[in-house]
């Protein structure tokens, strides 16, 4: 018979893709992971992993479970909200995805109220390599509750991202550029430039690609940097230009600000929850806070 330790096991490797780091994330030994989930598959008589020496997948079997399986330890989560909340507190965890360097939101005073209000939830905080693109997956896959996202056009399926605020992006250029005096700028005039820019799945990157794209211009992305506030640092150096929103370039120095014109250079950010799983009561929570702090 089918007992919640299986759901969860099972959730944590599809999760995770990789045994290791599940049974890091359940705090229990390896081997233990590995023998619950062949009692799971013997009980359902179908395999639901495959496992390669780097990798697991899921099977059919196991694509069409995972869904019940988050179905039922929502459930059993739910349950325990409800008789947290006639305790008079709230408990569990929130996993929060953000970006780096965004002042827009202050995440860290956002989350010291919220620690504050709720003692007994623990917050996880998560910036991902991939930028937005990574965070919209951990929210479709399940191992984020919210995430700040940059998400320009349509967010993948599962996820819902409510936009809060956008700036536009406008070309940073060394003080002694070509085109540091030109009365006017257009992609066009940028063919040939090497960029500093950020990896892609950055939403401000995925901004200035569209609009390279749609103008039928080639860009040349020379250096790729993670930290958004630091990308004026080597325009100033001469190592490139680059497209920024101008919260991150408080220091103007050496630098000259041009607007590019004809071109969509509109950079968004927004909360994204997932679309098909109920939060947690702690998670709406900290969504409502966030509605009442940044609207």
């Amino acid at each position: 018979m089918l007992e919640l330790r299986h759901f969860e096991y099972f959730v944590a490797v599809a999760e995770e893709r990789n045994f290791t780091r599940a049974a890091a994330r359940l705090h229990v030994v390896q081997s233990g992971v590995s023998a619950v989930i062949k009692a799971m598959e013997r009980e359902l008589g179908a395999r639901l992993l495959d496992r390669t020496s780097k990798r697991v997948e899921l099977t059919d079997a196991g694509e069409a479970l995972l869904p019940r399986a988050r179905a039922v330890l929502d459930a059993v989560r739910d349950a325990g909200d409800a008789v947290d909340e006639v305790r008079g507190g709230l408990r569990g965890t929130v996993r929060v995805g953000t970006l780096t360097s965004i002042p827009l939101i202050d995440v860290p005073a956002l989350l010291g109220a919220f620690h504050r209000d709720h003692p007994h939830v623990a917050l996880r905080l998560t910036v991902s390599p991939r930028g937005s693109d990574g965070l919209l997956d951990g929210l479709a896959d399940g191992t984020l509750d919210l995430a700040v996202v940059s998400a320009p056009g349509r967010p993948p399926a599962g996820v819902r991202v409510r936009q809060v605020d956008s700036r536009p992006l406008e070309l940073v250029l060394p003080a002694e550029h070509r085109l540091a005096g030109a009365a006017e700028v257009r992609i066009a005039d940028l063919a040939g430039e090497a960029f500093v820019d950020f990896p892609l799945g950055y939403g401000n990157r995925t901004v200035v690609d569209r609009a390279f794209a749609d103008a039928g211009v080639q860009r040349h992305v020379a250096i790729e940097v993670t930290d958004i506030a630091s990308g004026a640092k080597f325009v100033r150096e001469g190592l490139g230009v680059a497209i920024l929103p101008l919260f991150v370039v408080p220091d103007r120095a050496g630098l000259v600000i041009r607007h590019v014109t004809g071109a969509d250079l509109e950079w968004p950010l927004g909360i994204a929850v997932s679309s098909v799983r109920t939060p947690s009561a702690a998670a709406r929570a900290l969504l409502a806070l966030i509605d009442e702090k940044v609207g």
